[in-house]
């Protein structure tokens, strides 16, 4: 069960953390893999990881943001691979911050990254996938739909994944095209250490089981298990499934009174 043999997969922000892991399973269930990510030295390395490990993985120096870039870096895998069988939009930033003292630029970059960078992905993969058929999988969040303190313009952005998703999977049922969301609690991964880091310098271990704890199952996720969940999404196994949000969270959303 799960196979993705003779399946391209394209995985944005891929270098690291929840791309990572997705990219690693991707290829140890057959698939030929294509990260795209900023930073070279951690997408490469991650290429090295799968090849070693037997795997098929090919890395791309993306910028989401630019169109003209993420066209012709697509075009480079089409040309490569000769088809995209799988996109998981997974590149995105966070901000800590509430209306009054977020400040426009850095607005303006959740925007330019979580939601416009998400779009020139679909814009430039989905005229392919039209052919014979493809699966998107955007990565979302809870703070999508439930308040979380000093997260507003994060929240905002994650928001418009879940509507991105629903409007893509409506407009393109036709075409054989499935596309959900998975919306993550807090993970540990490097990015969340590099976050707490920065934002609470001097408190980091306090704050990391602060916010541990504020799932009810006691801990933050595993990069693998939102992978998992990636991974049957993706596969013929999830073949009924469209238009849907997937919280994975550890009873974040439901469980918390």
């Amino acid at each position: 069960m799960f196979e993705l043999n003779h399946k391209t997969a394209v995985i944005t922000g891929g270098g690291s953390g929840i791309g990572r892991a997705i990219a690693h399973i991707f290829a140890k269930q057959g698939a030929s893999v294509f990260i795209l990510d900023m930073d070279e030295a951690g997408g490469k390395n991650v290429v090295d990881e799968i090849l070693k490990s037997g795997g098929k993985a090919a890395f791309e120096n993306c910028n989401v943001v630019v169109q003209p870039v993420v066209r012709q870096v697509m075009q480079n895998i089409i040309g490569s691979s000769g088809y995209i069988d799988i996109l998981i939009n997974n590149a995105g930033i966070a901000h800590v911050g509430n209306a009054e003292n977020t400040e426009e630029k850095d607005f303006d970059r959740l925007l330019q990254v979580n939601v416009k960078g998400m779009y020139n992905c679909l814009h430039e993969v989905i005229p392919y996938m039209k052919k014979k058929g493809g699966v998107i999988i955007n990565m979302a969040s809870v703070a999508a739909t439930i308040g979380i303190p000093d997260r507003f313009a994060y929240s905002m952005t994650k928001a418009a994944v879940i509507g991105m998703t629903l409007s893509v999977a409506k407009d393109y049922l036709q075409h054989q095209i499935r596309c959900n969301c998975i919306s993550p609690g807090r993970v540990h991964t490097p990015f969340v250490d590099g976050f707490i880091a920065k934002n609470y310098p001097g408190k980091e271990k306090e704050m990391f089981e602060k916010l541990s704890k504020t799932q009810p199952i006691g801990r933050m996720a595993k990069p693998e298990e939102i992978a998992g969940l990636a991974l049957y999404l993706s596969s013929d196994e999830a073949a009924f499934i469209t238009g849907c949000d997937y919280p994975i969270d550890g009873g974040f959303t439901r469980l918390n009174n």
